[in-house]
């Protein structure tokens, strides 16, 4: 039987794509979408692609009223999701939500306690934990193999025109708030809280004078650094690469990690059927809509109580809660 979705909100980089993945996955009856903003909802009925025959709700209340519907994609613009994703936990729905988690702190924990409290999932959007290269890595690193990690360094710079970091530049942090949270779920998934975070969000081109356009975080553990640098002006296409250093081994996939086909991994002796020294090993380069269609795999799979979660609301709290202390200085 299939799982009724329905998707609320249009504004996010990411919604089309999402509703795309709810329209073609065999288990899943999209029944339809609701976009609060009139004149957007008319742009997309008559334009192109995965809106231009979906049903349109005329009131929210006739999708979260819905007892039929089991889950929805939070799909609103950065400055709306998170209301909107209580909404729909408050109306006793799975969440499968955007990144990132918003600019309220508080806000973003209650709505991770109500669904605690409601026994809800709340899957967060970063994509490349389906990405076989960043799985491998992060795999590796957990495991031990590359003994003690003690270096990560992200790059994920984008080039967004001048109207897209006038909208960014409504929260604190620009481009980093934006694409940050990406690779923090990464570096929080191998290395756990910093101990200290340190943000250097600058404004370069002086375009947008409100937008940080160019961003670096710094993130200090006990025997550990990570680093994240992200800039909204790199020429197309970026570089965009990961690095994960240990004691005992390293592993670099290839830039540009998307889609990433290659990891350089190094390693000091031969371990799981690595041998010493540098090697190559092949990953599935996969397009960015089939990370999508892997993230709504693993949801579907976590509310039908067929696994647990690929990461706990633990985990979805903690890597918003790094980005913040980043760009807004939380403590």
């Amino acid at each position: 039987m299939a799982i009724r979705m329905a998707q609320y909100g249009t504004g996010h980089g990411h919604a089309a794509g999402k509703l795309q993945s709810m329209l073609t996955h065999p288990d899943v009856e999209c029944v339809g979408v609701y976009e609060p903003d009139a004149e957007r909802r008319s742009t997309l009925e008559h334009a192109d692609g995965p809106y231009t025959d979906v049903r349109w709700f005329d009131r929210v209340e006739d999708m979260l009223g819905d007892p039929a519907v089991v889950a929805l994609a939070s799909e609103g613009r950065n400055d709306e999701s998170l209301a909107q994703t209580e909404e729909i936990v408050r109306a006793g729905k799975h969440a499968w939500y955007d990144k990132p988690a918003g600019d309220d702190w508080t806000a973003w924990q209650r709505v991770v306690g109500l669904a605690e409290e409601a026994n809800l999932q709340v899957q967060m959007g970063y994509m490349f934990r389906y990405h076989d290269g960043f799985g491998k890595i992060a795999d590796w690193a957990r495991s031990g193999m590359l003994g003690r990690v003690f270096s990560i360094r992200a790059h994920m710079s984008t080039n967004v025109p001048v109207s897209s970091r006038e909208v960014i530049s409504a929260h604190r942090g620009g481009i980093f708030y934006d694409l940050a949270g990406h690779m923090l779920d990464q570096v929080v998934w191998i290395l756990g809280r910093p101990s200290r975070v340190t943000a250097f969000l600058r404004n370069e081109t002086g375009e947008v004078p409100a937008f940080a356009d160019n961003g670096l975080g710094v993130f200090e553990y006990e025997h550990a650094m990570a680093t994240v640098d992200i800039a909204a002006m790199e020429p197309s296409p970026p570089a965009r690469r990961y690095e994960v250093y240990g004691t005992e081994g390293s592993a670099i996939l290839i830039e540009p990690f998307e889609p990433g086909t290659e990891i350089r991994l190094v390693l000091t002796e031969a371990r799981d059927g690595y041998p010493a020294g540098e090697s190559r090993v092949p990953v599935a380069g996969r397009s960015r809509q089939a990370l999508y269609d892997l993230e709504l795999a693993s949801f579907l799979k976590t509310i039908s109580g067929e696994q647990p979660p690929d990461r706990s609301l633990s985990h979805e709290l903690l890597v918003q809660e790094t980005l913040l202390r980043a760009t807004r200085g939380l403590s």
